[in-house]
């Protein structure tokens, strides 16, 4: 027997089937390559690869869903408010001449069961609303706003169409203070309206790395000086490096939670105003003008620049050279001041 041929045949078999096995390893490991990209593509994304949000920078599991915009109220009698603590990001802006201020209060990555309450629409906010291109919701709304909604100027859903079905009164307290909502119900309305979900909202830039503190030169508190029981005060804590938020010298709860409302930016707008008429003034929201950028309880002095001429444009803060300034990633609070 020639031992020589068959260890020859021997090894030629070894190797073709090696080959085939190798071929097969190859087509296997793309197949399930496929496989978790397609399943990444309905939704089944593992938590390490979760979505940012563009306005936080947080993770978020509706990262790609249109954010809802919601007016609500600042007054003593509304307070504590339901589902402030889970805003994305908060405006609150003067819209009286007296300083009485109120809130548009931004929701994406998390879904109140309660919020309110609700309140009336401000042409002055609608372009905030539109720069996250955003779904807006309020209570009715003075003339001027209910005409531009009216209009169809932004997705917009009104209490007064849909009172007891999407938003509602609750007993005990008195109106106009009683008018609520969740974003379950927001969600559902919008899709009833068939507005689109996508987010195309560009975003914030973020801080990748934790910036090193300067200990010596730390703002542990933020003075915002609206009128009476509106006036603001966010104290730094270094632990945690968030802003607690007070109001009229007590702490801002959240009545869902029970918890301290707090923010890891908080960015005041500086900017003009003018007398419209009895309890309306007129706020320039749109143009630019100087900012204050609280932040690792450091202050960084800034511009705001909003496009005048397109609604929906992004409301930008830069630093001194001129760069979009990057956010601490986390929840951001906006105080806009006028004089």
């Amino acid at each position: 027997m020639n031992f020589k041929f068959l260890n020859l045949n021997l090894n030629k078999i070894l190797i073709i089937t090696g080959a085939v096995m190798f071929v097969f390893v190859v087509i296997f490991v793309i197949w399930w390559n496929k496989e978790i990209v397609i399943s990444n593509s309905i939704g089944i994304i593992n938590k390490d690869e979760m979505s940012k949000s563009s306005i936080t920078g947080l993770d978020c599991s509706g990262a790609d869903v249109r954010s809802i915009a919601i007016m609500l109220a600042s007054d003593p009698e509304a307070r504590p408010l339901s589902g402030i603590s889970q805003a994305d990001l908060v405006f609150e802006m003067p819209v009286d001449p007296t300083g009485i201020t109120r809130f548009l209060a931004i929701f994406q990555c998390e879904k109140p069961k309660e919020i309110g309450s609700v309140r009336s629409a401000r042409s002055d906010f609608i372009p905030l609303a539109a720069g996250f291109k955003a779904i807006y919701a309020h209570w009715g709304g003075e003339h001027d706003a209910l005409e531009k909604l009216d209009g169809r100027i932004v997705d917009n859903i009104d209490a007064l169409k849909y009172e007891g079905e999407t938003f509602y009164r609750k007993s005990g307290i008195r109106p106009p203070h009683n008018g609520f909502t969740n974003f379950d119900l927001l969600t559902k309305k919008a899709q009833d309206l068939r507005y689109d979900f996508q987010s195309n909202f560009s975003g914030y830039p973020h801080q990748k790395e934790e910036s090193k503190k300067n200990l010596s030169n730390l703002t542990g508190q933020v003075s915002i000086n609206y009128p009476g029981t509106h006036a603001v005060v966010w104290t730094y804590d270094l632990e945690t490096n968030l802003y607690s938020r007070f109001r009229n010298g007590s702490g801002e709860i959240d009545k869902n939670n029970g918890q301290m409302v707090k923010a890891s930016v908080v960015a005041v707008m500086n900017t003009t105003s003018k007398f419209l008429k009895e309890q309306y003034i007129s706020v320039n929201v749109s143009g630019s003008g100087t900012a204050q950028i609280y932040q690792n309880g450091s202050i960084i002095n800034s511009k705001w620049e909003k496009n005048v001429s397109q609604l929906d444009s992004k409301l930008y803060f830069y630093d001194g050279s001129g760069k979009e300034i990057q956010f601490v990633p986390g929840k951001i609070w906006v105080e806009i001041l006028t004089r």
